[in-house]
């Protein structure tokens, strides 16, 4: 029997491209990008994306009751993805927009890099958001199986997270500043960059989720 795949649509950014990159990793699962509760919950694996402002994003997720619909997919057990603003949705907090509280299921806070970001001991002005490819150093996870430490992602964003709980971290990267980039608890596995973007190392990624059976 083919496996389900959900992609949560709470109406912000396109997930045309999510979608697509998933049907490509894996021809024999039924990718669904929906809104529909029911169809999350009867999903295999889950996948929980997001691109645009948080405070819009967290106004439609609890207005949708998405909050409590991501702990219950946490909390069951089955494999969820978080990717980019979904990453950030899953913090404790976020800065952005003059401070929002998140759904809170991954300690820690959501920071912005500033208007004056630069390297230290450089007086080169770093562009915020930062957008485009950086390495990311790895810290041993299934998920990270047949991609090579310090590959580069593709990012696009002017917030990063800084978790609480260390051993949550299995993904870093520098850009002024050290930035945790994949998280990792249990089933959970969230990421700031975009997998669907990053060639052959997201892809990879990706299939990875799909064969994924949530352990770390």
């Amino acid at each position: 029997m083919s496996q389900t795949i959900a992609v949560i649509d709470y109406g912000m950014g396109n997930l045309h491209s999510v979608s697509s990159a998933l049907q490509h990793v894996a021809p024999d699962a039924e990718v669904r990008v929906t809104a529909d509760p029911a169809a999350v919950a009867a999903a295999d694996r889950v996948v929980f994306p997001g691109v645009g402002a948080i405070r819009d994003c967290m106004a439609e997720i609890r207005r949708l009751g998405f909050d409590a619909l991501v702990r219950e997919q946490v909390a069951s057990g089955k494999p969820v993805l978080g990717v980019c603003v979904g990453m950030q949705a899953l913090m404790s907090h976020s800065e952005e927009n003059g401070g929002v509280d998140c759904i809170g299921i991954l300690p820690g806070q959501v920071r912005f890099f500033g208007h004056d970001l630069h390297e230290p001991g450089s007086q080169t002005r770093l562009k915020v958001p930062h957008m485009g490819w950086n390495q990311v150093a790895q810290v041993d996870h299934p998920l990270w199986a047949g991609i090579d430490d310090m590959s580069r992602f593709y990012f696009v964003h002017s917030y990063y997270v800084r978790a609480e709980l260390a051993h949550q971290v299995v993904g870093r990267c520098h850009y002024g500043v050290d930035c945790d980039v994949a998280l990792a608890a249990g089933n959970l596995f969230a990421v700031q960059f975009h997998p669907e973007k990053s060639h052959t190392p997201g892809l990879q990624l990706l299939r990875n989720f799909v064969g994924w059976n949530g352990q770390p």
